[in-house]
């Protein structure tokens, strides 16, 4: 697989982690809420068997999620984009249910039956409606077993899909007219969703739905050390990992390019002495993860094989400006201004003038 699902990538720390759970397992949950925790953030079992850390982070933010699970209402994750909310949610599901794969991507586009059922029309032309033509969605099927279902960028679901959701998260129950019969969610059924606090999406979510979820907000990290370390324990395990050779990861390169980040993302420098102007793009941690995986196939089939300052500058410079009109200057100002007056990144910053367009001449 291309990116295996995380019931697979972590098959044997799930397994580990089942077998040796004695604690209290609420209906159909594979792990107790405990072991759930130590899933998401990691840590070593009884029998020496580590389990690595898939969210680094407070803990009161994991506890606060996998609680709002085991009640009756339904989490949102919010944040912005490149806090993890996806990924922790397939986590959840993963460590919870066994199956991360019950999963719907909202788009302003998607329909009600989507989210409900659909049918299989040449058998309904054949038979009627009958149970055997219907096409459960993955609310369906996560209701009838018991399951967590994930629903991606809920603020991009149309009013009328938005809708539809309140009776499944408020009654549990699925009503299927055609069928004159109704699903009832079983015990173990729950809905992670996500949303972007920076794109509001199409439609605002309304007070009713709001209602039947926990909203947990995703931070971004707290420091640059935090931040480093989730970008090269990413790198190492999307990237690296799959290619099965000792290839270097230079610290000071990523923690340069995190800064650079971080710096423009707060529109302050590290030390809060100089104002900066923040571009349009987000510069979230999951931008300087893409960076770095761009950085080291350049390094790895156009260089000597160790990322360097002249690797990430061209994916530097398209993270940051991703509109012309307003996001060239902000990053040609922090050129400028900030990285040619720090002599230890001379080199960066001769990489990222030598991919600078001209300066057109005044007059």
């Amino acid at each position: 697989m291309l990116r295996p699902p995380a019931e697979v990538a972590y098959a044997a720390e799930l397994e580990a982690l089942a077998r040796l759970d004695t604690r209290h397992r609420p209906p159909n949950w594979r792990l107790s809420p405990l072991a759930v925790k130590t899933y998401l953030l990691g840590g070593q079992l009884p029998d020496g068997t580590p389990i690595s850390p898939k969210y680094v982070g407070p803990a009161r933010i994991i506890e606060a999620a996998i609680a709002t699970l085991l009640t009756d209402r339904a989490l949102l994750l919010l944040g912005l984009p490149g806090t993890a909310k996806t990924w922790v949610s397939e986590h959840l599901a993963a460590a919870i249910s066994g199956t991360s794969s019950r999963l719907i991507q909202g788009t302003a586009g998607l329909s009600e039956e989507a989210l409900r059922y659909s049918w299989n029309y040449a058998r309904l032309l054949k038979d009627g409606p009958i149970r055997e033509a219907l096409v459960p969605s993955p609310v369906y099927r996560a209701m009838e077993d018991g399951a967590i279902v994930r629903l991606e960028e809920l603020p991009r679901l149309p009013s009328d899909v938005q809708d539809s959701l309140i009776t499944v998260l408020s009654e549990k129950i699925l009503p299927v007219p055609e069928l004159n019969t109704q699903v009832h969610a079983k015990p173990g059924f729950n809905l992670i969703a996500t949303a972007n606090d920076r794109d509001r999406g199409v439609n605002e979510l309304s007070s009713a739905l709001r209602r039947r979820f926990n909203t947990v907000i995703m931070p971004l990290p707290a420091t640059l050390k935090e931040e480093v370390h989730i970008v090269m324990e990413r790198v190492r395990s999307v990237f690296l990992d799959p290619l099965q050779k000792e290839i270097p990861l230079p610290e000071k390169e990523i923690t340069r390019l995190v800064q650079i980040f971080r710096e423009l993302r707060a529109g302050q420098t590290e030390d809060t002495r100089e104002k900066l102007r923040s571009p349009s793009s987000t510069l979230s941690t999951a931008e300087a993860i893409s960076t770095v995986n761009q950085g080291l196939a350049m390094a790895l089939h156009f260089g000597n094989g160790i990322l360097g300052a002249g690797d990430l500058a061209a994916g530097m410079a398209s993270a940051v400006v991703k509109d012309p009109a307003s996001d060239a200057e902000v990053w040609r100002e922090y050129r400028e201004t900030v990285i040619r007056h720090r002599p230890e990144w001379k080199d960066l910053y001769d990489a990222c003038a030598a991919l600078a367009p001209p300066q057109k001449k005044k007059g």
